[in-house]
């Protein structure tokens, strides 16, 4: 397996790269957030997934351990591929998805091109405990404001407020006092704008 590509970066797409190490060069598939942080031309390190088939072998690269963590996390769960994944670390960074699944942001996954709300539920539900684990993330905080937003969002569509109206009004309500606002604080502002 090779896990990580050391050399020069001699061509830059937003979908791949290739990568002379000692006058091997490696095609390898990256997102967007990986092609994003790319110097030109200059030695670069590349985290890998090998991605091997009866029909071909395909190197993934990321800049971070962490990118990839996730990566190799979602392609285990069924129903999404390498390309959906990369897709999902291109729409989102590593720590967004980790985010949304840890918090279990239906929405924020289903936002993603390809992934339906089926597909968005299980990535929820495989990975949760499993993201809450990955040791690169073990001192990252997990945002509160989207657990709160997303609790209240839920009872709001229980006391039956249309979801797409509601989300609109929580988000301003959130934007203006992130942090200091309950669950009941949201839900009780929301109710007096809707």
């Amino acid at each position: 397996m090779i896990t990580q590509l050391q050399g020069k970066l001699v061509e830059k797409n937003p979908t791949n790269v290739v990568i002379d190490c000692n006058g091997v060069g490696y095609f390898v598939n990256i997102s967007l957030n990986t092609y994003a942080a790319l110097p030109e031309g200059e030695a670069i390190k590349l985290y890998t997934y090998l991605q091997i088939k009866e029909d071909a072998h395909t190197l993934y690269g990321f800049l971070t351990k962490a990118e990839r963590e996730v990566f190799v996390l979602l392609i285990s769960v069924s129903g999404v591929g390498a390309g959906t994944a990369r897709t999902m670390l291109s729409s989102l960074t590593a720590a967004q998805v980790r985010n949304a699944i840890v918090n279990g942001e239906v929405a924020t996954i289903q936002s993603v091109k390809g992934i339906g709300a089926k597909t968005a539920q299980r990535v929820v539900l495989d990975l949760k405990d499993k993201m809450l684990k990955l040791q690169d993330f073990a001192d990252a905080p997990i945002s509160t404001v989207s657990t709160h937003k997303e609790e209240a969002l839920a009872a709001l569509e229980v006391l039956g407020f249309v979801r797409k109206q509601a989300e609109k009004v929580v988000d301003k309500i959130v934007q203006a006092a992130p942090e200091s606002l309950s669950v009941e604080d949201i839900i009780k502002q929301a109710l007096k704008s809707l």
